[in-house]
C-alpha cells in the first residue's frame, strides 16, 4: 500500500469513527426527545383529566346556583301569594260588611 492510500484509508477511517460518534449523539437526542414527548403526552392526559374534572365541578356549581336562585325566587313568590291572599280575605270581610247592600240585585 503506497503512502497516498495509507493517507485515505487513515481520512476514511477518522470519518467513519466521526460519523459513528456523531451517529450516537443523535441517537441519544433522539431517545431524550421521544423521552420529553412520552412525558408531555402524560402531562396533556392529566391536564385534560383535570379539565374534565373542573368542567363537571362547574357544571355543578351552576346547577346549584340555579337551586340557589330558585329557592330565593319562591321564597319570593310565596311571600307574593300571602300578601294576595291577605287582599283577597280583606275584600271579602269588607263585601261580608256591607251585607245585604252588597247584593246588586
Amino acid at each position: 500500500m503506497t503512502a497516498d492510500e495509507e493517507k485515505t484509508l487513515s481520512v476514511l477511517e477518522t470519518r467513519t469513527r466521526q460519523l459513528i460518534l456523531q451517529f450516537q449523539q443523535l441517537k441519544n437526542e433522539n431517545r431524550e426527545l421521544l423521552d420529553d414527548l412520552v412525558q408531555k403526552d402524560n402531562e396533556l392526559i392529566e391536564a385534560r383529566k383535570k379539565i374534565k374534572l373542573q368542567e363537571g365541578q362547574i357544571a355543578n356549581l351552576k346547577m346549584a346556583r340555579m337551586l340557589e336562585i330558585g329557592d330565593n325566587d319562591l321564597a319570593a313568590a310565596k311571600q307574593r301569594i300571602n300578601r294576595l291572599v291577605r287582599d283577597v280575605d280583606k275584600c271579602i270581610a269588607l263585601l261580608k260588611g256591607l251585607g245585604p247592600q252588597a247584593d246588586p240585585e
